[in-house]
């Protein structure tokens, strides 16, 4: 483990940070793709748009805005739509990339702390666990069934009730 530090640390630089994938640049590439994606939802709402008002324009009278009216309307709901499930996928990348960014800070962390542990000469932890597990016991026998005309008798045990859990 201490070699691998070593190994990052030496490549913590410019160039091989890129080269040994230590810095990541997916983040800056997804926020590219992010406003890439709403400029081609953007072409999409005005091309809606055009659809809706050249409709209307095109025929004669009320006939045109009642054909031009609902393809307006459903184009900009359409194109809301498309906003908010991009952003969503965008924001689930970042998430994605983020929790790799947190992993590899707790792996440095745990790098120093494992470092700092063999420099005060506390013993390396053993790679194999050297106490066996306990035998477990054998199963209790199940509860005697009883007579139907008994369980008819007696009334039914009731859970105690729980509060409900606030999450």
């Amino acid at each position: 483990m201490a070699r691998a530090t070593q190994k990052r640390k030496a490549s913590s630089g410019g160039l091989g940070s890129f080269l040994t994938f230590d810095h990541m640049i997916a983040g800056q590439v997804v926020l590219l793709i992010y406003w890439a994606g709403l400029g081609i939802i953007a072409l999409i709402g005005f091309s809606v748009v055009g659809a809706g008002v050249g409709l209307a324009m095109r025929e004669d009278g009320l006939s045109g805005w009642l054909l031009g009216g609902p393809l307006l309307v459903g184009g900009v709901l359409v194109v809301i739509a498309l906003t908010l499930l991009w952003r969503a996928i965008c924001e689930f990348y970042i998430a994605i990339f983020r929790i790799s960014d947190d992993l590899r800070a707790l792996r440095r962390n745990d790098d120093a702390l494992f470092a700092a542990r063999l420099e005060q000469g506390a013993k390396a932890p053993p790679a194999q666990p050297t106490v066996q597990p306990a035998a477990q016991p054998a199963p209790a026998p199940p509860p005697m069934a009883q007579p139907y005309s008994q369980t008819l008798s007696q009334p039914a045990e009731q859970p105690p009730l729980q509060p409900p859990l606030n999450y």
